[in-house]
């Protein structure tokens, strides 16, 4: 009897090393994938690393899939941090939701007035005694 459970305790163990493959597998497309549609949009994909949020079954062309949903953190001016989602079927992208790379920082309008992103401006020098 311990032949039987030694060998259902090793399937077990095969399958989870399996399927840990498969979701790393999976994660490095969407790293891929995030990077991809970053660059495409004019984004910073910040941290090169993406994060499992979801895992649920859909139904795509009549029969049932998984969907892995990611989420990753995108900078649009460089000095900020926006979420950014992504839905993969296997290892086809299914959904994609980016914040816009146009939009202006609220918060930073105001002490930006003339001054490209990511610039600071630095403070006139003051003069030197005895120059």
């Amino acid at each position: 009897m311990s032949q039987v459970s030694d060998l259902i305790a090793l399937t077990a163990l095969a399958a989870l090393a399996g399927a840990w493959l498969k979701f790393t597998r999976a994660r490095e497309r969407a790293v891929d994938e995030a990077r991809r549609q970053c660059s495409q949009h004019g984004l910073q994909l910040l941290d090169e690393t993406v994060g499992l949020r979801s895992l649920r079954w859909r139904r795509v062309d009549g029969r049932r899939q998984l969907e892995l949903g990611y989420v990753f953190e995108v900078s649009a001016h460089g000095d900020d941090r926006l979420d950014g989602r992504l839905w993969m079927h296997g290892d086809r992208l299914a959904g994609l939701s980016l914040p816009k790379a146009d939009t202006p920082l609220p918060e930073a309008e105001s002490h930006r007035i003339g001054t490209p992103d990511n610039v600071i401006p630095l403070r006139a020098r003051r003069p030197r005694i005895g120059q």
